[in-house]
């Protein structure tokens, strides 16, 4: 009946999403009004947040959610595929652990990000932003078996186990599902100024953006200075939820965000990544061209005008439960989708990651799926180079080789992994929410819904003599 019932909700968003197609030009407009004001008229987010929700009441009911572990401040190497007795792991050593409790949190964890300050040449320090259920953490991880936590901005509103974030111009912009939360802009050159040692003062946001009141996602073209807020869905005064699509916000002045226009030719958007455009396809050379997950489809839309958005393609694929995020590599030819109720709803458990052809922007191909080992749900991915960095919940933080990825997925290959949820083991939305990869140092870190922030560190030398070997075995094939 679960299966059943998926899709059904599935099809009828198919449905509602074909009856959007006629207000397009109503959201081209500059001027907010209409649908552009109101919330989209069929999703399936609301189906997913009412089953993770009972997932996460269930751990707390068990104990387990926060779970609390002490934190720990030292290296603990990968040994016979362990790390601190407990973590499964392969080719990744966990240099500190810092619970929710040490960043200042009563709830559990949720999304990540990361910022480098350098404040003069030579000087370099990292930063972990943690997303929780009750706020926002900010931990130095430059020494990365020290982390020092540094303070927590509290949620605008409510608590809520959905929270994201990402930086432009040294200022963390910071969504939430909460209601009313709104944009909390926060400046990070304040992290300068150290906390008394073992503190975790209580931050102020240094702005606020209130012309939406929850919203799922936030998505920022640092090429641009544009931020593109997305599945936002409860209406409310002054506010521009834009159908849950893309209500894009002008943040070139990071303190005083203005609201630019609304998107919602395709309804609900749950996930995007927005380029400025220098694949494959040169009809959309250096266009502001955005790529995104829209529940059931990969839809591409070129944003590059503000008064006049067009939608380039829409394309559902095989199997489709919940399509969730998915990133670019980096010569935007080729793109990885994560669905993330497929493990949950058709037969095949194993993680799949969609791998997708995107060479010609109005027709993406889904040409191929790369199926792990391991029976988990995926959630967000990013690509660095030729490796991608996948948080898949109960699985833990998978890096894979995708240096081929023209190929297939049987030219892809899993180089190193490390699991944050040794007590779940299940196709469920526990574990690993997501990572960021982009340090100078090569660090990397996790946010575990459970335990709290992992710093990693993936051994890069072995790494690449696993991509060496793979790529001399594909030459000797192909000779």
């Amino acid at each position: 009946m679960k299966v059943l019932a998926a899709l059904l909700v599935v099809v009828a968003v198919c449905e509602a999403r074909h009856h959007h197609s006629h207000h397009e030009r109503e959201f081209n407009k500059t001027q907010c009004v209409g649908k552009c004001v109101e919330g989209p008229e069929a999703f399936h987010m609301p189906e997913v947040m009412k089953l993770k929700e009972k997932a996460y009441a269930e751990c707390h009911a068990e104990g387990k959610c926060p779970l609390n572990k002490p934190s720990i401040r030292q290296r603990s190497p990968c040994v016979d595929g362990k790390s601190a007795g407990e973590y499964d792991c392969s080719n990744i050593d966990m240099m500190s652990y810092v619970s929710l409790r040490d960043m200042g949190s009563n709830g559990d964890g949720n999304d990540i990000w990361g910022w480098t300050d350098e404040p003069e040449p030579g000087l370099r320090f990292e930063y972990a932003i943690v997303g929780m259920a009750d706020g926002t953490a900010f931990v130095d991880v430059t020494e990365a078996e020290s982390p020092v936590v540094l303070g927590m901005l509290p949620t605008h509103t409510f608590s809520s186990s959905w929270r994201d974030i990402k930086v432009y111009k040294n200022h963390a912009f910071i969504v939430s599902e909460a209601t009313s939360h709104g944009m909390q802009v926060f400046n990070l050159l304040r992290l300068r100024d150290r906390p008394p040692p073992g503190t975790v003062p209580r931050l102020t946001a240094d702005a606020h953006y209130g012309m939406v009141g929850n919203t799922h996602n936030i998505v920022i073209n640092e090429e641009t200075g544009y931020a593109y807020l997305v599945g936002s869905t409860r209406s409310g005064s002054g506010y521009r939820v834009c159908s849950g699509g893309l209500h894009i916000v002008d943040i070139r002045e990071p303190l005083t965000p203005v609201f630019s226009t609304c998107y919602g030719g395709d309804g609900y958007t749950h996930d995007a990544q927005c380029v400025i455009y220098h694949g494959p396809d040169v009809r959309y050379h250096d266009h502001e061209i955005c790529f995104a997950y829209n529940e059931n489809t990969l839809t591409v839309v070129d944003v590059t005008n503000k008064n006049s958005i067009v939608m380039l393609s829409r394309t559902p694929y095989q199997d489709v439960s919940y399509s969730h995020q998915g990133w670019l590599t980096e010569d935007h030819a080729y793109a990885i989708l994560n669905d993330e109720l497929d493990e949950m709803y058709t037969s095949e458990k194993r993680t799949r990651s969609l791998l997708w052809d995107v060479k010609n922007l109005e027709a993406p191909v889904h040409y191929s799926s790369f199926l792990s080992t391991e029976r988990s749900v995926d959630h967000n991915l990013y690509i660095v180079g030729n490796l991608a960095y996948e948080a898949n919940y109960c699985a833990g933080l998978r890096i894979l080789d995708v240096a081929a990825i023209e190929g297939g997925a049987e030219q892809v290959q899993e180089v190193a992994y490390f699991d944050v949820a040794p007590d779940w083991n299940t196709v469920s939305f526990h574990g690993s929410w997501s990572s960021y990869p982009y340090f100078a140092s090569g660090n990397v870190i996790v946010n575990s819904i459970e335990r709290g922030l992992f710093v990693l560190r993936p051994n890069h030398e072995t790494i690449k003599k696993l991509q060496a070997d793979a790529k001399l075995k594909r030459e000797a094939i192909a000779n």
